[in-house]
């Protein structure tokens, strides 16, 4: 049975279509449903006699299998582009390769194009694209008869204009078709309620044997020292604090709904395996990593998806569109700080099951972006994320941008360490790139006690 927005979204698209008008924008929160949607609305297409075939496209294989498997069990087929199929799931990276053929099916025959996430297409006519943007431009956007975005963040870190959308002029903000925000997931109960924690540290010193620096809170250190953000996601007595509170989380979630897990979004293949080491060896947890260079990262997904294992560590892989709904608990420690991203991730946990415990937990260190982000949480597309600008270079991507005032709706916790500790770091390159300037006089990071600040999204009195 479709949920009140997904049968509303889809009445709207069906008139969008049969007034004349090719194109149709959903906007809504990750983890509402959106796949679901697109499928039922095709079927709808279908019953119609208004189209012939479905294609669709999305940014990762994973995705993809998703949505396959989606369209598969709504418009009862294999979906897999062999006759009778009624269409296929590819990703955008497979765009680039596929035959001439394909542009002629899409040409001859009535086809709903559908993009997930489609702001990883940049550009339009009047500006530079990407490689996907360029496609959907010049190939797809004349050819299909129908093209259907989706996306739960109309908005790109590189300020491009995402492919096939309109903007206001001369504001240069998206026009959505149809806009399902979070708070109304919230309040309708399809998405979980939100539950930030954002971890700083009252004690910082940098030291050597003759300097000692002290710093009030990591963002001092950031702001205030040569010190990158590496520093503290590499500083084990930081992570050590932070997944152990993600962990006791965790624990208590399972109390109740058994099969609940945590995501941990790690900064590289090599913290990625010191997170693991830590959750196996520190706190006896059960963890599987998946990676961008995995040849079989997929079936490491699903078999985790429907597994009790209690945690998936994840580099480039989890961060959008990928349905794991026991996911309730995430520890954010990329060294991607943008917007987008942050909102990606927190939507891995959102969306809501059967269980009995739908808390959502993302827990991250209380740098000055993130704690923008947190706090920001609430509004459907924030401010600065609300703007195009046409001058940016088509080869950016969505990744790291470097750069407080208290909600109203705050919940105060504070835990604290027993004692400071002490790191002094390995002569590696990944260390080494912690600070701005290579030869910094420091060599090692003292922690003192550890605090937690709690946004709890959408609680009002």
């Amino acid at each position: 049975m479709l949920r009140f927005w997904q049968s509303e979204c889809i009445s709207k698209a069906l008139n969008h279509y049969k007034n004349g008008y090719h194109h149709f924008l959903a906007q809504a929160t990750p983890g509402a449903g959106k796949t679901l949607m697109a499928a039922h609305l095709s079927e709808e297409l279908l019953k119609k006699n208004m189209i012939d075939l479905v294609i669709c496209f999305s940014p990762s294989k994973a995705v993809a299998l998703n949505i396959q498997e989606t369209f598969s069990s709504v418009l009862d087929c294999s979906f897999n582009g062999q006759v009778a199929s009624l269409g296929c799931s590819m990703t955008y990276q497979s765009m680039q390769y596929l035959p001439n053929d394909f542009w002629k099916t899409i040409s001859r025959r009535r086809v709903l194009c559908i993009f997930d996430e489609i702001h990883h297409c940049g550009g339009n006519e009047d500006s530079d694209t990407n490689s996907w943007g360029q496609t959907l431009v010049h190939d797809i956007q004349k050819s299909a008869l129908y093209t259907l975005a989706l996306t739960g963040t109309p908005w790109r870190s590189d300020r491009l204009p995402i492919s096939l959308l309109s903007y206001t002029d001369p504001e240069g903000q998206v026009i959505c078709n149809y806009q399902y925000s979070l708070k109304q997931a919230v309040n309708d109960f399809v998405c979980r309620r939100p539950n930030i924690a954002l971890i700083d540290n009252e004690k910082v010193l940098l030291q050597n044997e003759t300097i000692s620096d002290k710093y009030s809170s990591i963002n001092d250190l950031l702001e205030y020292s040569n010190a990158h953000y590496a520093c503290v996601l590499h500083n084990n007595d930081a992570l050590n604090a932070i997944i152990g509170l993600a962990v006791k989380k965790l624990d208590t979630i399972r109390q109740i709904s058994h099969k609940a897990g945590g995501l941990i979004v790690a900064a590289s293949i090599a913290h990625a395996q010191i997170v693991a080491q830590i959750l196996e060896q520190q706190f006896n947890q059960s963890c599987v990593l998946v990676t961008y260079k995995e040849k079989q990262a997929n079936n490491l997904i699903q078999a985790f998806k429907h597994s009790n294992t209690q945690w998936i560590i994840s580099i480039g892989m989890i961060s959008e569109g990928t349905d794991i709904p026991r996911l309730q608990v995430c520890c954010h420690l990329s060294n991607i700080r943008t917007e987008l991203y942050f909102r990606q991730v927190l939507g891995r946990i959102l969306r809501t099951t059967s269980s009995l415990n739908q808390e959502a937990w993302l827990y991250t260190f209380a740098e000055s972006n993130l704690v923008r982000f947190a706090e920001q949480v609430e509004m459907d597309i924030p401010d600065s994320c609300s703007r195009i600008s046409i001058s940016n270079s088509s080869d950016w991507v969505d990744n790291d941008s470097g750069f407080t005032q208290e909600p109203e709706t705050l919940n105060i916790e504070n835990n604290h360490s027993n004692q400071a500790s002490k790191l002094i770091w390995e002569n590696s390159n990944e260390i080494s790139s912690c600070f701005a300037n290579a030869r910094s006089e420091y060599s090692s990071i003292i922690l003192g006690k550890y605090h937690t600040r709690v946004i709890n999204a959408f609680t009002y009195d």
